[in-house]
């Protein structure tokens, strides 16, 4: 069993970001109040200090107050990935295997465009009403893990590839692990043992 995580592994970005820029593009008056606390919280992500109540509960509102103003979400989701398709990375395309799963922090919603287009049968993530944005469950951290094992069960992961050490928990039921930096990859974790990297 072969698990990735899906921003910044196979997906060159972050790809709700990128997702925020999209819209800003295409509406930066309706969106600017919201853009001091939208990068508030992706720096928080990315360090790793964001909670999931904070997810929830802040930027939450802003999905609900912003997500009731589009009019067809489904379709600007559609016209996202026209575009950023390409940022999918060459490396995972070589290496892909119809048995793969995706566990990501990304919204299902999503995800799952993306997922179908490359050609991914099995995916898990934020689970996010589009509509009225909504925030019923974040994918993050031992979040993954939880929501992993509903859908697999209790089984060791054979390979688990991402791009940040959020992902510890996953790592932990992981044998082999292999960090993702851009297109290099560099295995940490070997025989169920982590293994001393060079810097």
């Amino acid at each position: 069993m072969r698990v990735f995580d899906f921003d910044n592994t196979i997906y060159d970005g972050e790809s709700g970001m990128d997702l925020f820029l999209y819209f800003f593009k295409k509406d930066p008056k309706g969106l600017l109040k919201y853009t001091p606390k939208f990068f508030e919280g992706f720096v928080k992500y990315k360090r790793g200090k964001i909670t999931i109540d904070e997810v929830m509960e802040d930027y939450g509102v802003i999905l609900k107050e912003y997500c009731g103003q589009v009019q067809d979400v489904f379709g600007e989701m559609e016209t996202f990935w026209d575009q950023n398709m390409e940022k999918v990375k060459s490396f995972y395309y070589e290496m892909q295997d119809e048995n793969d799963i995706i566990v990501s922090a990304c919204p299902v919603c999503l995800l799952k465009i993306a997922c179908d287009r490359i050609g991914i049968k099995h995916y898990i993530g934020s689970d996010v009403d589009p509509i009225n944005g909504e925030i019923k469950s974040v994918c993050y951290k031992d979040k993954k893990v939880e929501a992993f094992r509903r859908e697999f069960g209790d089984v060791e992961i054979d390979e688990f590839y991402t791009d940040s050490m959020s992902d510890k928990p996953m790592m932990d039921i992981s044998r082999n692990v292999f960090m993702v930096d851009g297109d290099k990859i560099t295995q940490i974790k070997k025989d169920g043992k982590m293994i001393k990297v060079k810097a």
